[in-house]
């Protein structure tokens, strides 16, 4: 439960909480399980604070410093954290359905099997993030960083991910079943028995990408990269590979019934 000294020093204002925690420096705030439901905490420094199972339901957290606190098990169902730096924060199980988060710093967050569903995470930073087994179904990535990030079995469904930039990103296994993935950088990405199945890819950067085993099929890849790309064992029936660069593709065991190639001349 919340330190009721320190839940009342941030229900005080801003100002009184900031001048709290300079002269407390050593202190590690305790607001686990609070009510701070719709609270306006713009701006608020709650660096390494407990907030395990708290309530931030509609809270307001624009440009808040979140990083490195504990938030696992936390409600942020439609909080708003545009420009928050929550760089190293603890997610894991939280409900941040429906949030925003644009412009965010998540890099090397823990968002293990947290709800992301819907949220807004448009050019945010979540480089090297924890996001195995996230649900992000119907997320607005659009311009987001997530390079390097870990998104093993990971929902990305119905997402928006155009432009995003997924280098060296692990997708294996993840779902990004009718995503909308144009123009992303997906270079030296592992998308491992991926469900990408009517993704569309068009224009999309996949030099050096795992795609073995992956299911493509009525997915839109034309005008892609995929120089180098492993598709061993992959399902591309029906896929759409019109202008694409597979140039060096190991293509071996791929099952191109109906596909569409980059140029029937070309020989595999």
């Amino acid at each position: 439960m919340a330190n009721r000294e320190h839940l009342t020093l941030l229900k005080a204002g801003a100002v009184k909480w900031i001048e709290w925690r300079k002269k407390n420096p050593q202190i590690e705030p305790d607001l686990s399980a609070a009510n701070l439901q719709g609270d306006n905490l713009r701006g608020a420094n709650l660096q390494g604070v407990n907030l395990r199972r708290v309530n931030l339901d509609n809270a307001l957290l624009v440009r808040a410093n979140l990083s490195g606190a504990d938030l696992s098990s936390a409600n942020l169902y439609k909080a708003f954290l545009n420009e928050a730096n929550l760089s190293a924060a603890n997610f894991s199980v939280a409900n941040l359905s429906g949030a925003i988060l644009t412009q965010a710093d998540l890099s090397y967050a823990n968002l293990i099997g947290a709800d992301l569903s819907q949220v807004d995470l448009r050019g945010a930073a979540i480089a090297y993030a924890n996001l195995i087994g996230t649900d992000l179904k119907g997320a607005n990535l659009r311009d987001a960083d997530l390079g390097a990030a870990k998104l093993m079995r990971a929902n990305l469904s119905f997402a928006n991910l155009i432009e995003a930039n997924l280098i060296a990103a692990d997708l294996s296994e993840a779902s990004l079943y009718e995503a909308e993935v144009l123009g992303a950088y997906l270079y030296k990405a592992d998308l491992y028995k991926a469900n990408l199945t009517k993704a569309h890819l068009s224009g999309a950067y996949l030099l050096r990408a795992n795609l073995s085993e992956a299911d493509l099929s009525q997915a839109d890849l034309s005008w892609t990269n995929l120089r180098d790309a492993n598709l061993a064992g992959a399902n591309l029936r029906g896929t759409n590979l019109r202008g694409a660069d597979i140039r060096g593709a190991n293509l071996s065991g791929v099952n191109l019934q109906e596909t569409i190639m980059p140029n029937p001349s070309t020989k595999y």
